[in-house]
């Protein structure tokens, strides 16, 4: 077989294939099945149930087409069915043909569909939530920043320059340092007659490499190193 044969006879393939028909599965259903507690089985079976729906327009296929579509077991698909059902994913209407009277059943899969829709419904309010709280908590950064900018400009008796906000908020934002840690270490050194920031820093420093967290803990660590007992 030559190159344009071979170019040929897949062109055909592919012809065939998209003339055969597509199948539309809701995008969550493929992307959050397991998220959705679904298990590749029970995704594939919801799958297979709209393509013989949307594809074979046969809406209550028998467990043999769908064990031999899915190459199961025989029986392997009765506790997927069973699942499904009592969870809500799918439901099986009883339909009458009003012209014959024959009644026949087909798969329902609105369920399906509204399991679908209460999750992408879940994931958007957590996102909004989530966007909330760290806008929350930005506003709080910087009401704490500004609290502590107002406390250092009291003690200082005088404006901070741009550089000392900026060490500020370098202490809480990329050394971590607790708002409460910070406060403290201001009042040590006021108490020491050292107001400036580069002695505030060492105070900081120091803590922080005696694993000081907290204020009770700089307190108990201030106290026995005037003690003399480091």
């Amino acid at each position: 077989m030559t190159m344009t044969d071979g170019k040929k006879v897949w062109a055909k393939g592919i012809s065939f294939g998209m003339d055969a028909g597509t199948v539309n599965v809701p995008y969550p259903l493929l992307a959050h099945y397991r998220e959705l507690h679904l298990s590749d089985t029970e995704a594939m079976f919801l799958i297979q149930l709209m393509t013989f729906r949307q594809v074979e327009h046969n809406e209550f296929p028998s467990i043999e087409q769908l064990e031999e579509r899915m190459d199961s077991a025989p029986g392997a698909l009765s506790p997927v069915i069973r699942r499904l059902l009592k969870e809500g994913w799918i439901s099986i209407d009883e339909i009458t043909d009003e012209s014959t009277g024959i009644q026949s059943e087909r798969y329902n899969l609105s369920g399906m569909y509204s399991r679908l829709g209460q999750y992408l419904a879940e994931v958007e309010i957590t996102a909004r939530q989530n966007e909330a709280a760290r806008e929350m908590e930005t506003v709080q950064q910087e009401e704490r920043e500004r609290n502590l900018f107002v406390i250092f400009e009291k003690e200082f008796g005088r404006p901070l320059s741009p550089m000392e906000c900026e060490t500020i908020s370098v202490w809480m934002d990329q050394d971590k340092y607790p708002e409460e840690l910070i406060r403290l270490a201001l009042k040590e050194a006021v108490f020491a007659g050292k107001v400036h920031f580069r002695y505030i820093n060492r105070i900081l420093f120091e803590w922080s490499r005696n694993r000081i967290k907290t204020a009770d803990d700089a307190k108990a660590y201030t106290q026995r190193f005037r003690s003399g007992m480091r």
